[in-house]
This record gives C-alpha cells, sequence and structure tokens, in this order.
C-alpha cells in the first residue's frame, strides 16, 4: 500500500444514520457546531486509495485528538492518532509504527479541540450542489501539508466523506458507513499495547 497515500487517508471523521438531504447549502458555522458535537463514536469505513485500490476496516473517535483505524485483511494495518502523533502500524511485518506529527495532516483541522471553519484562510472552497454542501480546508498556517474536502448532508447535519490531498497531490478518499456514538476508553488508542501484542 502506497505510504503516503495511507497517511493522508488517516483522520477521519464521524457520521450517524443515513438521513434526508438539506435543500440548502450549509453555513461554516453550521458545520463547525455539528463537528464539535462528535465526541465518541464507531462505525465502519471505505477508503479508496490514491491507486485505484480500496481498503475496508473500522474507525473510532474520540475528540479531540484520537482516532483509530483498523484495516481488514490483507491490510490488517492500524492507524493510530493520539497526544499528537499519527502511528502507522503494519502488523504483518511485526515492525516499529511509522510516526508523524497530528498538526502535519490535514485531519488535524477536524480533530481540533474546538473546530472553527470560519478562521481567515482556513476555508478553500465552499460549494453546494443540490444534495450535499462540499467545504475544502487547510491549516492557514501550514497549507504546505494539504487540504481536507468534507462532504456534508442536512436535516440533521452529517459528514459523508472527505478526500485529502497530500503535499504531493496524493488524494485518498474515506466514505463513511454507519457511525454509532459510543463511549470509548482512551486506551484503545494507545500504540504500546499494540506493540506488545506483535512481540
Amino acid at each position: 500500500m502506497d505510504r503516503r497515500a495511507f497517511t493522508a487517508g488517516i483522520l477521519a471523521m464521524a457520521t450517524l444514520v443515513a438521513a434526508p438531504a438539506s435543500a440548502q447549502q450549509l453555513s461554516l458555522g453550521a458545520i463547525s457546531q455539528y463537528l464539535n458535537t462528535i465526541k465518541s463514536a464507531e462505525g465502519s469505513f471505505t477508503q479508496i486509495n490514491g491507486d485505484g485500490t480500496i481498503s475496508t476496516g473500522t474507525i473510532a473517535i474520540k475528540r479531540p485528538g484520537k482516532v483509530r483505524f483498523d484495516y481488514n485483511p490483507p491490510e490488517r494495518a492500524l492507524v493510530l492518532a493520539s497526544a499528537g502523533s499519527v502511528y502507522i502500524l503494519d502488523r504483518k511485518l511485526n515492525a516499529q509504527p511509522e510516526t508523524y506529527p497530528l498538526n502535519q495532516t490535514p485531519l488535524s483541522i477536524i480533530l481540533d479541540r474546538n473546530v472553527d471553519l470560519t478562521k481567515a484562510g482556513m476555508v478553500t472552497g465552499h460549494t453546494f450542489d443540490g444534495t450535499a454542501t462540499t467545504v475544502t480546508a487547510q491549516d492557514p498556517k501550514r497549507p504546505e501539508y494539504g487540504t481536507i474536502q468534507l462532504k456534508f448532508t442536512g436535516n440533521p447535519v452529517q459528514l459523508r466523506q472527505w478526500i485529502i490531498t497530500d503535499g504531493d497531490g496524493n488524494q485518498t478518499t474515506v466514505v463513511l458507513g454507519d457511525l454509532q456514538t459510543k463511549t470509548l476508553s482512551n486506551q484503545m488508542f494507545y500504540i504500546d499495547p499494540e506493540l506488545k501484542k506483535l512481540r
């Protein structure tokens, strides 16, 4: 699997059960408010990688700053974001994980403690196609790390998918399945217990 695409694909957000689409464009304020209500949830995802391959798995998210992607076979990979870092672990290799600062991925935008898409320079695109609102955002302090394009439906507001474009132009699409609100332990997002399982 392309490591850049893998890195770009991390970070994710949540969605609830499908609902009718809104008939009007969602404001940046309404979207920010919705993202800030996502605290702890679990569900499934489908990832379309930059090379056209497809990966599936389960996602657990606990805001602020924590997300876990467990990839189904044949990948058997694990991606964790916690304590300001992102860990990419290939369980098949039994090797030490690759590690990146969370703030060097566009994912940090939606995992922030207080999401505010109205900040100057954060949103570079805000469109509506009649059924869904699409917002393209970047970290205004670190635009070189890429963008995240978020697609929302309304009534109620829900995140359906995102496309992350990294600093080199590689794209990864993540489509969210049924995400359910659920109480999650912080231990789910610790890398050390996962490393011990490999010994």
